[in-house]
């Protein structure tokens, strides 16, 4: 059984690695039952116990893959759940903050088959201005009267959610505010070999986004941090990109363009019998202030490459 560790002052021990049920590798998008089902019980037997989803993969299509996955193995009790609500644009034009974040955990209620959630992320990035980035809301409007946060937060007190996480898009500058205002538990932020700025100080030119040591502004507030994009869209594995990232605005494909040519070079200088997935995998986990790696798999032989990736002595 893999290695569990602490997430942040959440009281919850997550395992090293965690289930990711995005758009790539789409296996909870537009996968079959069959396989999802399958790769959801070697997951569960190598003590995998997180599964990250949203209310945007695939419209739906994730929480409602992943809850009937989990009924049809009696499996639902074997995994924490964590989803996303992102607001729009056309939404908070129309409607409250308020409503479309209950509208949302409603929704994804009902299609994961739950009462109840372990954990609920803002998937907004936070922006000076709203729409700086693709979706991104102000630090006003997660954190102001009738905010995004006192919409979560009310589901909290109701009982429906345990936690509230952030995803980590944005300048750091705002993410720190929203740290510091002790009112999340955990935040997602890309960390991976490609990208380490999340951990590190960037390096002398660097062009890519600076993710500014984010981890360790985490670590001192006591946040569980989870590392997503960890083999950077597949570009760390060598694989051609998803359809995923010919149309997505969050990480598309000039970067991973990028990231695949820097992979190209990392993977020329790894020690021999070592692999980039390898290298990948040790790297985020490696990082102690990181609870748990986020990993999309699409069939059960890379969830047993993952597991056998870890570092020893965890």
């Amino acid at each position: 059984m893999i290695p569990r560790r602490p997430l942040g002052r959440t009281g919850l021990d997550v395992s090293v690695l965690s289930l990711g049920a995005g758009p790539i590798p789409a296996l909870m998008t537009a996968g079959t039952s069959d396989v999802q089902r399958a790769v959801l019980r070697r997951a569960l037997q190598h003590g995998i116990n997180w599964i990250d989803t949203a209310a945007s993969y695939g419209g739906g299509r994730s929480e409602q893959n992943l809850g009937d996955s989990l009924r049809d193995l009696g499996a639902l009790e074997g995994f924490h759940l964590a989803t996303k609500v992102r607001l729009m644009p056309d939404q908070l034009a129309q409607r409250s903050i308020r409503d479309i974040v209950r509208d949302s955990v409603t929704g994804s209620l009902k299609r994961l088959g739950v009462e109840r959630l372990a954990l609920l992320q803002l998937h907004n990035s936070v922006t000076g201005d709203r729409g700086d980035l693709p979706t991104s809301l102000t630090v006003e409007d997660v954190l102001g009267p009738q905010g995004v946060c006192q919409a979560m937060q009310e589901l909290q007190d109701e009982g429906i959610v345990d936690h509230l996480g952030l995803t980590g898009l944005g300048p750091v500058s705002a993410l720190r505010e929203l740290i510091a205002s002790d009112r999340f538990a955990t935040l997602q932020v890309p960390y991976h070999l490609l990208n380490p700025t999340a951990g590190e100080a960037a390096a002398t030119g660097w062009i890519e986004t600076d993710h500014g040591q984010i981890i360790d502004d985490c670590a001192s507030a006591g946040l569980g941090v989870f590392a997503i994009r960890v083999y950077a869209g597949g570009a760390i594995l060598g694989r051609p990109p998803a359809e995923h990232t010919y149309t997505t605005r969050f990480f598309p494909l000039d970067l991973y363009q990028r990231d695949a040519r820097r992979a190209a070079d990392l993977a020329a200088t790894l020690p021999t019998g070592d692999t980039p997935q390898r290298a990948a995998v040790r790297f985020a986990i490696d990082n102690r202030a990181v609870t748990s790696a986020i990993i999309g798999f699409s069939e059960t032989a890379h969830v047993d490459a993952a597991v056998a990736a870890l570092p020893s002595g965890l």
